[in-house]
């Protein structure tokens, strides 16, 4: 376990073939924390990817240094075992696609200090926020999935099934132990459980752009995966 360090910054970046997108990413969210003075460090945690995402995440290792970047094959959860390794006591989770604008973290830095939230959670359904590059039907199913979210459960925040949150460390690693979902429906239960623990959650409005390169892993099974979690939560919470 990484001793904290208060006011760091720990990103959690899950990879799958994101050989493409990764320096990029990586690029963008160093400068954006160097221009803003936070303390950070970038978490790259790869699923086995076989297009060489594997290794172009050790070449940043060695360019940032190993205390800026920080690469690891999962153990189980990507999340679970990247936290593991964390020294920041907060935590972003994003995807590593580019579909999250990383100057954003500025903002949610704002936001966490005005409500001192224990998360705060960025938000497509509310504000100014947004989706662009989507098809209908990809739409659809993410508004249909936070409609059947908010009248089922009604947890509070508008953006259930968004995965681009900052999390204190604490209350993060309190919420994996209670999470029992995986896939599309995991980012749901994590709100659900925070609401259901007490832990305050505070809302940023985001653009959010579809990936660039590679491709989504949203799938019939993850759909079917999602309703099957959604029951499982009113039953149980």
């Amino acid at each position: 376990m990484a001793a904290p360090r208060p006011g760091r910054v720990s990103v959690l970046l899950p990879t799958y073939n994101e050989r493409d997108n990764l320096p990029l990413v990586v690029w963008l969210l160093a400068r954006t924390f160097a221009d803003s003075g936070i303390d950070f460090e970038i978490i790259i945690i790869d699923d086995g990817s076989p297009d060489g995402t594997q290794e172009v995440a050790q070449q940043l290792e060695k360019i940032y240094g190993s205390d800026k970047i920080l690469f690891l094959f999962p153990s189980g959860t990507a999340y679970i075992h990247g936290m593991k390794f964390a020294s920041g006591d907060f935590i972003v989770i994003m995807d590593a696609d580019l579909s999250h604008h990383v100057r954003l973290h500025l903002m949610f830095s704002g936001k966490q200090k005005e409500g001192n939230f224990d998360i705060v959670s960025g938000t497509r359904y509310k504000g100014n926020g947004g989706v662009y590059g989507w098809d209908l039907k990809r739409k659809l199913i993410s508004r249909g999935a936070n409609f059947l979210t908010q009248v089922l459960l009604r947890p509070g925040a508008s953006d259930l099934t968004g995965s681009f949150r900052l999390y204190r460390k604490e209350v993060l690693q309190k919420l994996m132990e209670k999470c029992v979902s995986k896939g599309y429906v995991f980012q749901m239960e994590m709100i659900v459980r925070a609401r259901q623990l007490g832990f305050t959650v505070g809302e940023v409005p985001i653009s959010f752009v579809d990936r660039v390169y590679g491709e989504s892993k949203l799938g019939g099974n993850e759909i079917v995966s999602f309703l099957k979690g959604l029951l499982t939560l009113f039953a149980t919470t």
